[in-house]
């Protein structure tokens, strides 16, 4: 509950391509998701999200994927709950954190999907703003995305910071968040 009233109408990073699509451009589902934002803080609670069978399923095997990282890379991950930048508006939920300079995105995919993310060898599209949202937030230096499915090889790639997608994901998100505020003020 604690990690549901952190994200209650503040944009977060698992959700930031809805503000920015991966080439850097505002996205189309932009007002639908800032609507939302502006519906929880005014009414205190989010909708129940639909939970699919795969959401269920990746939430039981983050705990067996985050060892299996730590296994393979020889680092040990650091849980953490929802972050808040500094204006408290917006933050981001990591897998976990790593060292000094790292993150870990986690995600337990259908078999399809791990096969489809291994063999492009990049951080699907898909969660790319969520990976480079984390790095914007913690201020990190890189993330590693992790693909898991405990039938098939693990697969993890580095995602570099990119500071030319940082700016105009900030842009997006400050563009957000200030009309969040101004249209509670008007509509509460």
């Amino acid at each position: 509950q604690e990690w549901l009233d952190a994200r209650l109408g503040r944009p977060s990073a698992s959700q930031f391509y809805k503000l920015i699509t991966t080439t850097g451009k505002p996205s189309a589902s932009a007002d639908e998701y800032i609507n939302t934002m502006i519906a929880e803080r005014i009414v205190g609670y989010s909708e129940p999200i639909h939970v699919n069978e795969w959401m269920i399923r990746g939430n039981e095997l983050e705990p067996e994927a985050r060892a299996m990282y730590e296994l393979i890379t020889d680092v040990e991950v650091q849980e953490v709950g929802f972050i808040l930048d500094d204006s408290e508006e917006f933050g981001c939920s990591p897998d976990g954190l790593v060292g000094e300079d790292g993150g870990i995105e986690i995600k337990c995919p259908s078999p399809k999907n791990h096969i489809a993310w291994s063999r492009k060898g990049v951080c699907p599209s898909k969660h790319y703003a969520q990976v480079q949202g984390c790095l914007y937030i913690t201020g990190r230096k890189w993330w590693d995305f992790m693909s898991y499915h405990p039938d098939m090889k693990p697969f993890v790639v580095r995602v570099d910071r990119n500071e030319d997608f940082i700016e105009k994901l900030a842009k997006q998100i400050e563009l957000a968040v200030n009309e969040i505020i101004s249209e509670v003020r008007n509509l509460s």
